[in-house]
């Protein structure tokens, strides 16, 4: 069974737009499993990826059931039945600042073939999505994005960053507490059941965490399709608490050293932990394994604690710090509204916005226990407020508590238009908590 997301029709003006190309905008029918192959096909051919075996088409078919997916067609093509440019959809909750979440439009599978490059392919596919999101009354728009280069142009921006830690295990001996619980190893398939539900209990502790489930949750265990083989090589353990309570989890695999039997690397995939002794009793297994010198954990945290849990702060490091989840609001207040705030205080926005959805000036009026109400406002900029004006990205890079204004300001993002505002607005939107995504999407 669809839902309203799934049944809302194409967006008419990119519809139109590309007909003028002799090309179709169109939605695929989820129940047809042949135009699906199709689509699926296309998307991996986008990203570079090997075809699909019929068993991976067939999981992927039923894991895409509950998104919206869209694709481009060119009747004049060898193969017109092949879309020529891909993109998938679906409402998801957002975790921002103050243990909420709010609903974002995930935007996802965006491939345009080498072949359709230059013909407005993607604009059009991306205005339809944020269009679409904007008339289903979705206040953000979130993405993960393979080139940063592209979706500024869409009032997206980084919001929440992400580090790939290495850490030289020889010499970064345990220092941090002593865990009450226990590490023991259980299969992936025990963690595909079971693991969710520890993932989604501290979900809303960190802003950028998505609610995300199907075939995002089980291809972090590699079983399904084409990353069997792959998964052959994964082991995972639980912590549980001294009650017998499982508190997090791990998925890592060891790759041997060609040349020193003693020097193997251990590469984390996945680690969550919903308590602190979960998460030292579970660095401390993989930091102390034997024949193993080198640690790496990808899509990490850029603050990651256990940096502040070994003895030598230089026997760890970030291998690369990058933008991970991009932000995109179309509703200013409702998502303002939306999220909790570090003081209260009042702050006048402007934000411009040539898609024209965010584009109002409002004020933000934060109470004392952090909760806001946000409305138009057309008056003098009241004694007590700060002021500025911004972009829609810079509104978006703000949103989750990450980015500081003070530095969005000197890089020419953000106009005060009340001295020290920068300052003001920083401490108001600042997040205790540094934003972060553990997956892609």
């Amino acid at each position: 069974m669809t839902s309203e997301f799934q049944r809302t029709p194409i967006d008419s003006r990119s519809h139109e737009r590309l007909a003028a190309e002799g090309l179709r905008l169109d939605l695929v029918d989820p129940g047809d499993r042949a135009a699906f192959d199709l689509w699926l096909r296309a998307e991996a051919r986008g990203f570079h990826g090997p075809r699909p075996s019929e068993e991976s088409l067939g999981e992927q078919f039923a894991g895409y059931a509950d998104r919206r997916t869209s694709g481009v067609w060119d009747e004049t093509a060898a193969e017109p039945d092949s879309p020529v440019a891909t993109v998938s959809s679906w409402p998801a909750e957002l975790t921002v600042p103050g243990r909420r979440s709010v609903t974002a439009w995930a935007i996802s599978a965006v491939t345009v073939a080498p072949t359709h490059r230059r013909l407005g392919i993607a604009r059009a596919m991306l205005e339809a999505e944020l269009r679409t999101a904007h008339r289903l009354e979705v206040p953000v728009a979130m993405l993960t994005v393979s080139e940063a280069t592209i979706y500024g142009r869409f009032g997206f921006a980084p919001s929440a960053m992400t580090a790939d830690w290495r850490i030289d295990t020889t010499r970064a001996k345990w220092t941090g507490k002593e865990a009450s619980g226990r590490v023991q190893f259980v299969s992936l398939e025990h963690l595909r059941d079971e693991g969710l539900a520890i993932v989604e209990r501290v979900r809303l502790r960190t802003p950028g965490q998505m609610e995300f489930g199907g075939q995002l949750w089980t291809r972090l265990f590699g079983l399904v399709g084409d990353d069997k083989d792959a998964a052959k090589h994964l082991r995972a353990v639980r912590f549980d608490d001294a009650a017998g309570v499982a508190q997090g989890f791990a998925v890592y695999r060891i790759t041997e050293s060609p040349t020193d039997f003693a020097a193997h690397t251990l590469d984390v995939k996945f680690l969550v932990a919903a308590t602190d002794d979960a998460y030292a009793g579970l660095w401390r297994f993989l930091l102390e394994q034997d024949l193993v010198s080198e640690l790496t954990a990808t899509l990490r945290p850029v603050d990651e604690a256990v940096l502040w849990q070994v003895s030598d702060f230089r026997a760890v490091r970030v291998a690369q710090r990058r933008d991970h989840l991009w932000t995109r609001i179309l509703d200013v207040t409702a998502a303002l509204e939306a999220r909790h705030y570090s003081r209260s205080g009042r702050t006048v926005l402007e934000v411009s916005d040539p898609l024209g959805f965010a584009a109002t000036r409002v004020l933000l009026d934060v109470a004392a226990d952090g909760s806001a109400t946000a409305a138009p406002f057309d008056g003098d900029v009241p004694d007590d407020a700060a002021a500025v004006a911004l972009s829609v990205n810079a509104l978006s890079a703000l949103y989750l508590g990450g980015v500081s204004a003070v530095s969005l300001t000197i890089a020419g993002r953000i106009t005060e238009l009340r001295e020290d505002s920068a300052l003001a607005v920083d401490r108001t939107f600042r997040s205790s908590v540094e934003p972060w995504l553990s997956i892609w999407f």
